[in-house]
């Protein structure tokens, strides 16, 4: 993860939406403001690191302390099931403390500020589809409240997940417009779900996957607000973020990887699509932001075999993946073996949707 300056729980990482390569290209090729401003984060970055290191290991809740979920129709679930959304949005006024002053509850009227109500939406969009297609009642799955805070900090260029609450940035105008697009807030919550559903270690191959699965239920959350089919969707992770004159559409892009942009100051997307291209390195974590365009791309691939919606058949074998994964440090082969498990779970052996998997991962280089 981008390790940000606030401060988490105990032994709880943070999880950012702008990965560190990118601040790193910045503080290189930025102007003098720019520049600055990237060190200065970058070096906030750091201290916010070795603070974890200091707490030694990453908080992940037991597997054995979660509820179980039954993966049957939606229909029959939701009949015994209690909906429990529950949001408050606070405003930060620019500062750094968290939360900051609450302006939006759950059930009240829009402010008119447009990043509290879009933040306010967003995160009932999330809730919406963990709770409709997967049974999930909020990230921990026994209704936990979804605090977000907006205007954090001044000029601040990102959003994170920091173990308890969201909170989102307003980005400098130039670099970055805005960090509530509905793929950064489901993503972001998303590491929620990931956290409480026995966490995988932020670092290599894991964290890769850590990130891999926000990313998918960030844009699987866009697509579900927006009534998207595999086939209508952009597939762009943070789509709208990078401002104006920077030559790009996202951050990330799950169809794609390696393309989302290409500018002279923010340099050249890194993210690999296939194994081939698997970036051996020891910054961002290990490249956590970078190789998880693999299984990006993976999930993408097998949308496009099946077809229809995303939280179908593909999303319901992701989730109930990370639900049997107990495997905090899995690889990318483990991560594909147990989706393969899963898909024999829910599918059968020998079914169409087992054997499209398989040849989704690998046509991005990990034989199952």
């Amino acid at each position: 993860m981008c390790q940000c300056h606030a401060s988490p729980g105990p032994r709880q990482p943070i999880n950012c939406i702008v990965p560190p390569y990118m601040l790193e290209v910045l503080a290189m090729r930025g102007d003098a403001k720019t520049a600055k401003a990237a060190r200065a984060q970058l070096e906030l970055n750091e201290k916010a690191r070795r603070e974890r290191q200091d707490r030694q290991s990453l908080r992940m809740t037991p597997q054995s302390t979660l509820p179980t979920f039954d993966f049957v129709t939606p229909a029959l679930s939701q009949a015994t099931m209690q909906r429990n959304l529950d949001r408050a949005v606070h405003d930060g006024e620019q500062k750094a403390a968290l939360p900051g002053k609450l302006v939006r509850k759950e059930g009240d009227p829009p402010t008119g500020d447009v990043d509290v109500d879009r933040v306010y939406d967003g995160a009932g969009h999330v809730y919406d589809l963990y709770f409709t297609h997967f049974q999930r009642d909020s990230l921990d799955g026994l209704g936990m409240k979804l605090v977000q805070t907006v205007h954090h900090r001044k000029n601040y260029s990102n959003a994170f997940w920091n173990g308890e609450q969201m909170a989102y940035g307003d980005g400098d105008g130039e670099i970055f417009s805005t960090f509530t697009e509905l793929s950064v807030i489901g993503h972001e919550l998303s590491h929620g779900v990931v956290q409480f559903s026995g966490g995988l270690v932020y670092q290599g191959q894991s964290g890769a996957l850590n990130e891999s699965f926000a990313d998918v239920f960030g844009i699987m959350a866009k697509q579900h607000a927006l009534g998207e089919s595999v086939d209508d969707s952009d597939w762009l992770v943070g789509k709208g973020i990078l401002g104006p004159e920077i030559n790009g559409v996202a951050l990330r892009s799950m169809r794609a990887p390696g393309t989302a942009y290409a500018d002279a100051v923010l340099g050249q997307d890194p993210q690999p699509y296939h194994m081939d291209f698997y970036m051996d390195t020891t910054s961002d974590n290990g490249g956590v932001h970078i190789n998880s365009g693999i299984p990006n791309h993976a999930f993408y691939l097998y949308c496009q075999y099946l077809g229809g919606n995303a939280w179908a058949k593909p999303g319901q074998i992701w989730y109930h993946a990370l639900q049997r994964l107990n495997n905090p440090l899995a690889s990318f082969h483990d991560w594909a073996g147990q989706t393969v498990s899963s898909a024999m779970e829910l599918h059968g052996i020998g079914s169409l949707e087992v054997n499209l998997l398989r040849r989704a991962w690998k046509l991005v280089g990990i034989q199952v």
